[in-house]
């Protein structure tokens, strides 16, 4: 087994393991509809996962000569702060602007040309990621890569900085007005404690 297949193991490991794998009938924040969910904060309130999880992020990042990690709130605080523990630097955190993006506050600074570490709990557009990078550029950062604990997106994501993610995943999803499980009348089933945790395949 290569090193990329057992870090995708332990990642499903940890994440099987924290119950955060959910099967039912859900509504995504695009609004299209699915199955298959991933409930992250299963993953952010078990504090060995997340540790687990965060030191693979710092472990491929570990020779990027990281000076500062950043992560976008809510999500990305936690991780932004294990992901610095392990690395031995800062972290800071970037919040929605009053008019869109992503901002620095409560003090934080990024001094020009600190090489910065990016990383977010689940990427499913980017935008969230996109936002943070553009925050630190705007502060005078270097983004020297992007870590991830899921990638949503199938591995379709496109960065122009190196990129990792503990675990990539690619659920199927339906407008509504397609969705087969809609038309089974199956509910709707709300996230936290509403649905069997699975073994994806």
């Amino acid at each position: 087994m290569s090193d990329q297949d057992q870090a995708r193991q332990a990642a499903l490991q940890a994440f099987e393991s924290a119950g955060a794998f959910l099967r039912g009938h859900f509504v995504y924040t695009s609004g299209r509809h699915g199955a298959d969910y991933l409930e992250k904060f299963r993953i952010l309130e078990d504090p060995g996962a997340t540790a687990a999880l965060a030191a693979m992020i710092a472990e491929q990042f570990g020779k990027s000569q990281i000076q500062l990690v950043a992560g976008p709130t809510m999500g990305g605080i936690i991780l932004a702060y294990e992901v610095a523990r392990h690395l031995g630097v800062d972290a800071v955190y970037v919040e929605r602007g009053e008019h869109g993006g992503r901002v620095l506050r409560r003090g934080f600074t990024i001094p020009s040309g600190t090489r910065v570490l990016v990383v977010d709990d689940v990427v499913t557009t980017g935008g969230s990621v996109a936002e943070t990078q553009a925050c630190i550029t705007e502060s005078r950062g270097l983004v020297a890569g992007i870590g991830v604990l899921v990638d949503r997106t199938g591995g379709r994501m496109r960065t122009t900085v190196p990129y990792f993610a503990c675990l990539t995943l690619d659920f199927p999803s339906y407008a509504p007005e397609e969705c087969p499980l809609c038309a089974a009348h199956v509910p709707i089933a709300q996230p936290r404690g509403s649905a069997k945790k699975f073994a994806p395949a």
